[in-house]
């Protein structure tokens, strides 16, 4: 089956939308939080977890994946799907953060990007079109345009500079695109400057992508300035097809994000706020490795349906972060990422419903970030 995204319903008083993302590996219903699973994994949860969490789609990082286990043995393997075994959509991004926050192991040239493998400091060298190329070994359902990212407090030349060549690449990496089944998505750049923003999406949706990705946010400007930049990026994307942040993931930031016209989001917060301890709920969070909680009876959250509350205390998981015991980050992680699974699920029900934005204004007035 081919990608397709179907807009279902836009939302009377924001920009909230909700949709649904076709591909060879099944449906993703949107707005959708997918989490990353950098190396195949997903940090201390297995594959039975995160479909019994619920989750639709998982993110793999391609950077990692080329240095290792590399070409060879996922075409032995079967492509990403077949190596992990999981049959459900996978997202890949393009490396290209990883990559460019290497400053001193890497050289960036019109034809493509010259960089030292972390494993065993061997050159190694991705243009647009081997970027791809390598993508579509992994075989994930959607892939990104290998793009320059720099840091959003960079000055406007720099910043105009890596927009400009992310969209000489961005169209080399279209071009060099062989299976048409899954997607490929542009990246729009222009750190936070409002006439790059908008320059960027214009070109990017010029090229006819079948989603598109707001990228360079995260890197470094304040709150504010990324709600304000992801509204205006937003906003100056095609209707018909799917918008995603990447890289941006406290529950407020998705709360805010669908509000301005986001679908789709990723970040590795869930499971690596377990290992501090951070749990998750409505009501705000919980940091476990607070002494008051040595003595709870209490679940994490009493409202929970997760496994995790069903059947353990405050005190226990306390007792399990404190000493620094995997099963405490993984019990943890499987309630954030549950936690997670809900809000996109509250949000799309709020959605249909038209009643986000009530929802929403009180989520953000109410629940502690």
């Amino acid at each position: 089956m081919a990608f397709s995204f179907e807009l279902l319903k836009t939302d009377r008083n924001t920009a909230a939308r909700r949709g649904l993302v076709k591909t060879s590996h099944g449906d993703i219903e949107t707005p959708v939080f997918m989490s990353v699973g950098t190396f195949g994994s997903v940090r201390a949860l297995d594959h039975h977890d995160l479909e019994n969490i619920g989750v639709q789609i998982i993110l793999g990082n391609t950077y990692h994946l080329y240095l290792r286990p590399g070409a060879e043995t996922l075409k032995r393997c079967g492509g990403y799907h077949g190596l992990i075994h999981w049959n459900r959509p996978i997202l890949t991004d393009s490396g290209g953060f990883q990559i460019f926050s290497l400053p001193h192991q890497r050289v960036i040239t019109e034809n493509g990007v010259e960089f030292r493998s972390y494993l065993d400091q061997a050159p190694r060298f991705f243009s647009p079109e081997s970027n791809i190329q390598f993508q579509e070994v992994i075989g994930s359902d959607i892939m990104m345009v290998l793009d320059v990212c720099v840091p959003s407090t960079s000055s406007r030349d720099i910043a105009a500079r890596a927009m400009e060549r992310t969209h000489r690449w961005a169209l080399r990496c279209k071009n060099a695109q062989q299976n048409h089944e899954n997607a490929l998505f542009g990246i729009v750049q222009g750190a936070i400057f409002e006439d790059l923003r908008a320059e960027s999406a214009q070109a990017l949706s010029e090229m006819n992508f079948p989603g598109y990705a707001v990228g360079g946010l995260a890197v470094g400007e304040t709150d504010e300035e990324r709600e304000h930049f992801t509204l205006y990026t937003a906003g100056r994307l095609p209707q018909d097809k799917p918008r995603y942040l990447m890289g941006v993931g406290t529950p407020h930031d998705l709360v805010r994000s669908i509000r301005a016209g986001i679908d789709m989001f990723d970040c590795i917060i869930p499971t690596n706020h377990a290992r501090q301890g951070v749990a998750y709920t409505f009501s705000g969070k919980v940091k476990l490795r607070r002494a008051a909680f040595a003595v709870s009876n209490e679940p994490v959250d009493s409202s929970c349906a997760c496994f995790v509350c069903r059947r353990y205390s405050r005190a226990y998981l306390h007792q399990l972060i404190k000493c620094d015991e995997p099963t405490g980050w993984r019990l943890v992680g499987y309630h954030n990422t549950w936690f997670y699974e809900r809000l996109m699920e509250r949000c799309r029900t709020e959605i249909i419903n038209g009643t986000f934005d009530r929802f929403s204004e009180n989520f953000l007035r109410t629940v502690e970030d």
